[in-house]
């Protein structure tokens, strides 16, 4: 193989020899600063290779739900399921499928509430009732219209009825007939926490609200921006906060 050399016209046969050995010897130098740095490369390659192989790597799997996690939903005090319809279809399917006549059928005195069911509600004590009055008033939208109050009723599931002296109720509503019992000015009050890696959500007023650690109340912080601030909080997955949360916009504290 041929190489070309470029001579100084201006030095003589010395000094362009001169010059090639200088210019040799930093080309060499280079070379053997670039084999050790590819050699420190190669063993930090092998060390996280080595490490990989150590590390046991566990898929991050799903919890299982419950059934009743579909809907809005809670255990009172006494240990009863509180279920409340997220939209009229399932206002619909809890009165007509999963609702029994040994159960009360709470719903505030708005516009726009879940049908919100109290499982064994006649044996139910007033503490009990009290809890899921607030929780369908806190569901309900009162809460997307900053009130700090609304009054519930519960009544009988003998006492509803999908059609009215007018004609039909339209999806997810009922016409009530016969004596409501009724919680006047319920407060609207949520209480947020964990049960294991279960985001729980309780009404203010249950016994165990006081162990949780945040409180949410009407107006304040857009509802998506308190999840991610309330997911941080308790360490807990964004979308499970965002299903439990009411609609509207909430105070933390």
């Amino acid at each position: 193989m041929l190489m070309k050399i470029k001579l100084d016209l201006r030095k003589d046969a010395q000094g362009n020899a001169s010059h090639y050995f200088e210019l040799a010897k930093s080309i060499a130098k280079k070379i053997e600063g670039a084999k050790e740095a590819l050699r420190k490369t190669q063993e930090e390659l092998e060390k996280a290779a080595s490490l990989r192989k150590d590390e046991k790597i566990e898929p991050k799997m799903k919890r299982k739900k419950e059934w009743y996690e579909k809907y809005h939903w809670f255990f009172t005090s006494g240990k009863r399921l509180v279920l409340a319809g997220r939209d009229a279809a399932q206002n619909d399917h809890l009165v007509a499928s999963v609702m029994t006549d040994g159960d009360l059928f709470f719903h505030a005195d708005i516009q726009g509430a879940p049908a919100t069911i109290l499982v064994d509600g006649k044996n139910a004590s007033e503490q009990e009732k009290k809890e899921a009055a607030q929780f369908a008033a806190s569901h309900s939208s009162a809460w997307k219209i900053g009130a700090a109050a609304v009054d519930v009723y519960c009544v009988q599931k003998s006492q509803l009825s999908k059609t009215a002296h007018k004609g039909y109720v339209g999806k997810g509503a009922f016409a009530i007939e016969g004596k409501r019992e009724w919680f006047h000015k319920t407060q609207l009050a949520l209480a947020i926490g964990l049960d294991g890696k279960r985001v729980l959500c309780l009404p203010a007023c249950h016994k165990d609200a006081q162990t949780m650690p945040i409180v949410i109340y009407p107006g304040g912080a857009e509802k998506g921006q308190a999840a991610r601030q309330i997911a941080k909080l308790l360490g807990a997955e964004y979308e499970e906060v965002l299903a439990i949360l009411p609609s509207g916009n909430m105070t933390i504290r």
